[in-house]
């Protein structure tokens, strides 16, 4: 089915129902991040801060159900930077695809980055053999089913994720003695009394999480995709509201277990040194759980991790086939040859990331929220563009998009080498926001001055 036509390869051919999309949607964004990643940090600060990226994530589909599911389903786009074509020329698109480009091959590596810290305690493999064995698995996976294969392992994988977790939550809250009884654990290896607050620790990091959420998905190509290929707008709308009560409670899961990592009854926090292993390295000690039970723990965070990493690669190829060769290089390309031509990026994508995830070191939510901060620019136009096109002009878009990429990419070199410390969204929505006034101020003078010269 997905090779009748670009629409069933890209899109679903636009058929998927308010369950199955949202529960795609749900999918894209319980992966890597939301397992690996959130249970990491949860173990590294010894609180519940990491869920945020979760509970935003949340109330950010709730916000794209309200305002912008339904005009992205409505004009039958595939693409983030096909609905800004509409709003403000080609050439806006064109800033905008290449940006969100940059975004997502940074979300794919990470993503191949959970998948194989999953892959190599189960199988014994080495750190170079696992990241192989990720990239052909979910190359193969997205090569051959498109978005209709997709949608189909999506729902397969969210059932396999929620029953693997909750297994091992279940069987951690018990070997522990209750919530009671981890928060006395917890506050004797330094956490703070009130660790189940988010906010209660680096407020500033805890916004940065929030913002990014919240923004991050009006613009996700990855999370959105499926409403795209919704049946109606009226479904698109729905779905991307019902997601919201799928993708809340899995943070808090994970970081839990992140959590009971953190309290040493079940490992030596001294000499472990890689928390982004604590999943794995809980689901595999007999005295955690037991080895059949963990097993299944793992194949449900395995699933998480290849619900998502599949249409993050997905996402960069619809961005690069639609955007950029139909809409720049090849206008008049065939269904056929569009096809052809996303397969072949469907390769190109994973060779790209292969080597970034076998080198590129670096905590997975903070590396993952470089994505988020491009994504929040997108957010601040497409909002402005469908609510209040009078307030942003052609050259605001091509600034925001370009010097704030720009200056997201700066600020992770410098923080990089610890020149400075700022959180990429704030950093991507303020030059966002600040390029949009300069960009309406140059606009307006030169209508003003082409007006005098008319005149004259």
């Amino acid at each position: 089915m997905a090779n009748r036509s670009s629409a069933d390869y890209l899109v679903a051919g636009r058929n998927l129902g308010v369950i199955t999309c949202s529960i795609v949607v749900a999918s894209e964004w319980l992966g890597g991040m939301s397992t690996i990643g959130v249970s990491e940090k949860a173990y590294v600060l010894g609180t519940m801060q990491p869920i945020l990226m979760n509970i935003s994530t949340a109330i950010g589909m709730i916000v794209v159900g309200y305002t912008v599911a339904y005009h992205y389903r409505r004009n039958n786009i595939h693409t983030v930077s096909e609905m800004l074509e509409k709003l403000f020329g080609r050439k806006a698109a064109l800033y905008s695809a290449i940006a969100f480009i940059i975004a997502y091959i940074t979300l794919s590596y990470v993503q191949v980055q959970t998948c194989a810290s999953i892959i190599a305690p189960m199988f014994n493999f080495n750190w170079f053999n696992a990241v192989l064995f990720s990239v052909i698995f979910i190359t193969i996976n997205t090569y051959v089913g498109g978005m209709h294969g997709l949608s189909i392992v999506g729902v397969i994988h969210l059932i396999a994720k929620f029953l693997g977790v909750g297994i091992a939550l279940y069987v951690g809250l018990y070997k522990i003695g209750g919530m009671g009884n981890l928060q006395a654990l917890l506050i004797k290896t330094g956490a703070p009394e009130n660790y189940y607050n988010p906010f209660a620790d680096n407020l500033s990091y805890a916004f940065n999480l929030f913002l990014g959420g919240v923004l991050g998905g009006m613009a996700g190509q990855a999370s959105i995709q499926p409403i795209f290929s919704a049946k109606n707008a009226l479904t698109a709308k729905r779905a991307a509201i019902l997601s919201a009560f799928i993708i809340a409670p899995f943070g808090i899961m994970v970081a839990i277990l992140g959590l009971i990592g953190r309290t040493g009854l079940f490992l030596d926090t001294t000499t472990f040194s890689n928390p982004k292993m604590i999943l794995p390295v809980l689901m595999t000690n007999p005295e955690f759980i037991h080895p059949v039970l963990g097993g299944i723990a793992l194949a449900g965070i395995l699933a998480a991790i290849f619900s998502t990493v599949g249409p993050v690669n997905f996402a960069i190829v619809t961005i690069a086939v639609k955007d950029i060769y139909h809409g720049f290089i090849n206008k008049k390309a065939q269904d056929q040859k569009i096809i052809k031509t996303a397969r072949k990026l469907v390769v190109i994508v994973s060779l790209i990331t292969l080597p970034m995830a076998l080198y590129f070191k670096g905590a997975i939510l903070d590396a993952a929220y470089v994505s988020y901060a491009i994504r929040s620019i997108g957010a601040i136009v497409i909002i402005l563009g469908l609510y209040a096109r009078h307030w942003i002009s052609i050259l605001a878009v091509k600034l925001a998009f370009s010097v704030g990429t720009i200056s997201i990419i700066i600020t992770v070199i410098g923080n990089k080498l610890e020149l400075f410390k700022i959180e990429e969204t704030y950093i991507g929505i303020g030059s966002a926001l600040i390029c949009i006034i300069i960009g309406n101020m140059i606009s307006k003078y030169n209508k003003k001055a082409d007006g005098l010269s008319h005149r004259l």
